[in-house]
């Protein structure tokens, strides 16, 4: 019989390793004629389509009836935890080296940390805190920043907005715990997600005409509906599901942690697809990623559970999560 923490942790990283096989998927719809908005758009209409028939037939009236007791909150996860955090991140690595990018994003594990002691006056312990920064140090030699660097004002504000969207997504999945399952927190913060970038992703000068035709994925080549449906699907779909059920597990602070796994998975990914090959010191700092995220998740049980939400709250965590 497996233990919640070590379920947890699977979850967290089967989630890294998904979000990060996404890489090379939209690189190859972004080169083929895809603005950075349109396909973070069509990931997530994709997904919302996909999400919500499947929370209606699996969760029903009792999904409904959580996600309007937690309607707020599902509303800022949509906004931040989904279309934000993706969004962001697009626009930073359009304007920014790729490595830069990845490492204002994922310092908002950082900023997780951080509300959590400061804002929430929640005693984290400082295996957290060092898992945190072990992963940071990591990161850091992964991505080479201190090559290359050209600051962009706007690329550097997108980057702090993916930082500050991603610290947002893991304190809200810890705060909707048992007010709403990752069925409906996904299907619901996707719903929300697609809404938004339809008013920003101009859907209407979408080259669809790239989903019918052959795409270039490093030396290999694919048909573009393929890619479109990894990205909604795997990297997408089971990824926020996999993450929501990882956090509701552990902590808000832990799965923060465990998501630099996602940067390994990126290169591994990125090696296979597109023959892109790693330095030594990216192998080191990957190396380093592992140790940092393993820290952290040393210290799970020792942060305070969130509070029980009133019993007059819907709740759908009796059903069998996802």
């Amino acid at each position: 019989m497996y233990s919640t923490k070590s379920v947890g942790l699977g979850f967290a990283v089967f989630s890294a390793i998904t979000f990060g096989g996404s890489g090379p998927f939209a690189k190859a719809l972004i080169g083929a004629g895809f603005t950075p908005e349109q396909a973070a758009w069509i990931r997530i209409l994709g997904a919302a389509a996909l999400l919500v028939p499947l929370m209606l037939a699996f969760r029903g009236t009792a999904g409904l009836r959580a996600a309007r007791a937690s309607w707020k909150s599902l509303v800022l996860y949509g906004l931040t935890g989904i279309a934000g955090c993706q969004t962001l991140f697009f626009v930073a690595a359009s304007r920014l080296p790729v490595g830069v990018a990845l490492m204002l994003e994922f310092s908002g594990p950082v900023l997780v940390v951080l509300w959590l002691k400061f804002g929430q006056k929640v005693a984290v312990p400082r295996s957290a805190a060092v898992g945190v920064s072990i992963a940071v140090v990591g990161l850091a030699t992964v991505a080479e920043i201190w090559s290359g660097l050209r600051i962009d004002l706007i690329g550097l504000l997108a980057g702090l907005g993916a930082a500050a969207c991603q610290a947002t997504y893991f304190i809200l999945i810890d705060k909707l715990t048992g007010a709403a399952d990752p069925l409906v927190m996904t299907a619901v913060g996707s719903l929300v997600g697609a809404v938004v970038l339809t008013l920003i992703a101009s859907p209407w000068t979408v080259p669809w005409h790239v989903l019918i035709e052959t795409v270039a994925i490093g030396h290999r080549y694919a048909p573009g509906w393929l890619l479109a449906a990894w990205l909604i699907v795997v990297s997408t779909v089971v990824a926020y599901l996999a993450g929501a059920a990882a956090v509701q597990r552990l902590s808000a602070a832990i799965g923060g942690a465990v998501a630099y796994v996602e940067v390994v998975a990126a290169c591994i990914f990125a090696l296979i697809l597109l023959g892109e090959t790693l330095k030594t010191n990216q192998i080191i700092g990957g190396a380093i990623v592992l140790i940092g995220a393993f820290v952290a998740q040393a210290s799970v049980g020792k942060v305070a559970p969130p509070e029980v939400p009133d019993s007059d709250t819907p709740r759908t965590d009796v059903l069998e999560p996802i």
